[in-house]
């Protein structure tokens, strides 16, 4: 007998988000380890809050939020509350009952400064690679490094000369620029709408965009981040970065780095061997001779890396 559809909402549920995730879903391990971190953090935390005063929305909730925004790749804080109000997973994930409403997406904005600013997020890093390193699951000689592109929220037709005052004519919240014949550099040109964006481009042939540089510090055993840095997109901002990262790994043995051919420069190559690193780093022979000699490609470890 075929059924009827019909949806009938009851008026009492006493199904909760935790029931429906799945035993096995990958989230589950990651909450474990994020509340183990959280946990850790709860001194942080009062110290950033008054003793007294109306409740705030729990910092531990506004992390786990934060972090469903990188998993799923999820572009505003707008959408993130949208998901989170329909999703049971995500409800779970951060810590809402079925019936609990939502925040609103300005909270982020307003909290942010408070917990990043706190070193709060830096913290709660190391305490979760903390907890890798106790698994035994980090390498402490062998590490790789590379940058990527980050896009700035911040569209072209905002970039225009510094000392324009005004809006472009045409009218309009976004008006029509027309950039030919325009030549349009740093020195003289910026975002009106992100002045820390610069524009850039990660290869040759690839479109130019306002944009920041992303760094990450791998290390080679699990491929486990243990380092990230954020900076404005110049042209030597990946191999800057690469130095900073590697000179703040504990303890005096030396290292070896992976990176691939653009971290071929002799300056790079230069302030590696100086830091007591090993620089596994792919050769760059196209038209120019490499920063990396025999000394370090006969051995085995760098192809390898």
């Amino acid at each position: 007998m075929r059924g009827t559809d019909i949806q009938q909402d009851s008026l009492f549920s006493t199904v909760s988000p935790e029931s429906r995730v799945p035993k096995d879903h990958p989230l589950r391990p990651i909450r474990a380890m994020t509340d183990a971190a959280l946990r850790e953090l709860d001194a942080d935390f009062n110290a950033l809050y008054a003793s007294s005063g109306r409740d705030s929305i729990p910092p531990e909730k506004l992390l786990r939020a934060q972090l469903l925004m990188a998993f799923y790749t999820i572009r505003s804080e707008r959408q993130l509350m949208e998901q989170i109000d329909y999703n049971l997973l995500f409800r779970w994930f951060v810590g809402f009952s079925m019936d609990d409403a939502v925040w609103d997406h300005s909270t982020f904005t307003k909290n942010r400064n408070r917990l990043l600013g706190g070193e709060v997020a830096r913290r709660f890093f190391g305490l979760v690679l903390t907890q890798a390193d106790q698994a035994g699951l980090l390498s402490k000689e062998h590490f790789s490094v590379d940058g990527t592109l980050i896009e700035a929220l911040a569209s072209l037709k905002s970039y225009r000369p510094k000392d324009e005052e005004g809006p472009p004519g045409g009218g309009g919240r976004n008006p029509d620029v027309d950039f030919h014949g325009e030549k349009r550099r740093r020195d003289t040109h910026e975002s009106k709408t992100d002045k820390d964006a610069l524009l850039f481009k990660k290869s040759k042939g690839s479109e130019s965009k306002l944009a920041y540089l992303g760094h990450l510090l791998m290390e080679n055993r699990h491929g486990l981040v243990v380092d990230a840095q954020v900076t404005q997109a110049t042209g030597t901002a990946e191999r800057e970065a690469a130095v900073h990262m590697v000179q703040a790994l504990s303890g005096t043995h030396r290292v070896t780095l992976g990176a691939d051919k653009n971290y071929d420069t002799r300056n790079f190559v230069a302030d590696l061997r100086h830091a007591n690193v090993t620089p596994h780093v792919a050769q760059n022979t196209t038209n120019r001779a490499s920063a990396i000699d025999a000394r370090t490609t006969r051995h085995r470890g760098y192809a390898t890396s």
